[in-house]
C-alpha cells in the first residue's frame, strides 16, 4: 500500500454547545430531544438532508412495537411520542386503534402497538418538533472525527460544504449507527460483519401505492448465503448495486404478473440497508438471556419485536464506556451481543435508549461530570421511570 504525508493545518473552532448528537436517526432524535428539554444547547449533526436514517432513507417504515405483545404497554416517553409523530400526517397501514382509543385489554392482544408510517411525512414532523425545542440542525454534514484531551472530548471535527472545522462541546452522543464517534474517539468497540440482503422500496400502481419488503431474513424470505460486511466500502458498494438491480426486476415482474404497466418504483432507499455494523464495547454488555432481569440502572425496557411475550430491562452501562468519560452512545451502537443487538437496533428500542442518552447527556454536561459520575436515580426521575414503579 502507498501511503502520502497530508500538510499540517490548523482547524477553526466556530461554535459550541452543550451537547452534540451525531446522527439524526430515530436514535438522535430522541437524544437531540431528551437533552434540549433537560436545559442543554443541542447540536445535532447529520451526513444526510433529512432526518430518520433507516427509518425514512432506509424505507424501513414500520415503527414497531412498543408493547409486548400480550396487551402490556412497556415504552413510553419519547419512544411513544414520535410513533405517534410519524402518523400526525397520517399513517398507511396497521394503525394501532386499540391503543390509541383506551380499546379493552383482549383488543390490545389481538393487535400489537405499532403502525406503518409515512417515510417523508415523519422525517418532516420530526424536524419541525426539533426544531420547536431549540435543536440547531446541521444538515450535509459529516464528522471526521474528535479532539480528545484528558479522556474527554472537547470538540468534534466536520467537514461539509463550508469547509472543515471544530464545534466544541461538553459531552457528545453517539447515533451514527456505526458507532464511529466511539471509533475515532479511541473508546472500545466491536464489529459485526454480516448482514443480509434488503431493499425496502415503495411503488406505484393503478390504485395507489404500496411499500414492498424485499430481504434475506426468516420473516421476508429465505436466508442466503451472502453477507455484507457494513465497514467496508465494497461490501457496501455491492449491496446497494445489487439492491437497486432487484428493484427494477421486482417492478418489471409485477407489470407482467399484474397486467398493470403503470407500476413504479416511487420511493428507494437511499441510505445502505445494513442493521448492524459496530457499537460500544461498554461498561455492560447485556444478553439476550438476560430476558426478564431487572436492573438498578434501569434506563427503560423493550419487547422483542419478533415474538410475543419478553421483556428486557435496559441497564444504564450498555450507554457508555470504560475510555471517554463524556461520550455516550444510542440506538444501534449500544453495548450489547450479537443475539441482543437484533433486539435493540429496532425503532422502538432506540428511542428509549435515545431519549435516555440525551437526557443523561445534559445533566453531566451541566455539571461537568462524566456519564459515569451521574447519579443514576436523577436520571430515572428524569425519565419518569420511578413514577411508573
Amino acid at each position: 500500500m502507498i501511503y502520502i504525508t497530508e500538510k499540517e493545518k490548523q482547524t477553526p473552532v466556530k461554535g459550541s454547545c452543550d451537547v452534540v448528537v451525531a446522527g439524526g436517526g430515530v436514535a438522535g432524535i430522541a437524544a437531540a430531544l431528551a437533552a434540549a428539554r433537560n436545559g442543554a444547547g443541542v447540536k445535532l449533526i447529520e451526513k444526510q438532508c433529512l432526518l430518520g436514517g433507516l427509518a425514512t432513507l432506509g424505507i424501513i417504515t414500520i415503527y414497531l412495537p412498543l408493547c409486548d405483545g400480550m396487551g402490556n404497554q412497556i415504552i413510553f416517553g419519547i419512544g411513544e411520542e414520535l410513533l405517534k409523530l410519524s402518523i400526525k400526517y397520517g399513517y398507511e397501514t396497521r394503525y394501532p386503534e386499540a391503543w390509541l382509543n383506551n380499546g379493552s385489554i383482549e383488543e390490545k392482544k389481538k393487535k400489537r402497538y405499532e403502525v406503518q408510517y409515512n417515510p417523508q411525512l415523519f422525517a418532516i414532523a420530526a424536524e419541525q418538533l426539533l426544531l420547536s425545542e431549540g435543536v440547531e440542525l446541521i444538515y450535509d454534514t459529516l464528522i471526521t472525527g474528535v479532539n480528545v484531551d484528558n479522556n474527554r472530548i472537547t470538540e468534534v471535527i466536520v467537514d461539509n460544504k463550508e469547509g472543515h472545522y471544530a464545534i466544541s462541546t461538553n459531552a457528545v452522543v453517539d447515533c451514527t449507527g456505526d458507532a464511529d464517534i466511539c471509533e475515532f474517539a479511541g473508546e472500545n468497540t466491536a464489529a459485526y460483519q454480516e448482514n443480509r440482503f434488503a431493499a425496502w422500496y415503495y411503488y406505484s400502481h393503478k390504485n395507489g401505492y404500496k411499500l414492498q419488503p424485499i430481504a434475506t431474513t426468516p420473516i421476508f424470505g429465505p436466508l442466503t448465503e451472502r453477507t455484507y460486511d457494513g465497514l467496508l466500502s465494497d461490501d457496501i458498494n455491492r449491496l446497494l448495486i445489487r439492491g437497486h438491480k432487484v428493484i427494477l426486476e421486482d417492478v418489471l415482474k409485477k407489470r407482467v404478473e399484474q397486467e398493470d404497466e403503470s407500476i413504479m418504483p416511487v420511493t428507494i432507499p437511499v441510505v445502505p440497508p445494513v442493521r448492524m455494523t459496530r457499537r460500544l464495547s461498554g461498561v455492560y454488555t447485556l444478553d439476550e438471556s438476560e430476558e426478564g432481569t431487572e436492573f438498578e440502572d434501569s434506563i427503560g425496557k423493550t419487547g422483542d419485536w419478533r415474538k410475543k411475550g419478553p421483556v428486557h430491562d435496559l441497564p444504564y452501562g450498555i450507554l457508555y464506556g470504560n475510555k471517554i468519560a463524556n461520550l455516550s452512545v444510542a440506538g444501534r451502537c449500544v453495548s450489547v451481543t450479537t443475539d441482543m443487538w437484533d433486539i435493540t437496533r429496532v425503532i422502538p428500542a432506540c428511542a428509549v435508549t435515545g431519549e435516555a442518552a440525551g437526557a443523561a447527556a445534559a445533566l453531566t454536561a451541566k455539571k461537568g461530570i462524566g456519564f459515569k459520575d451521574l447519579d443514576i436515580d436523577k436520571l430515572q426521575n428524569v425519565l419518569g421511570l420511578n413514577a411508573r414503579k
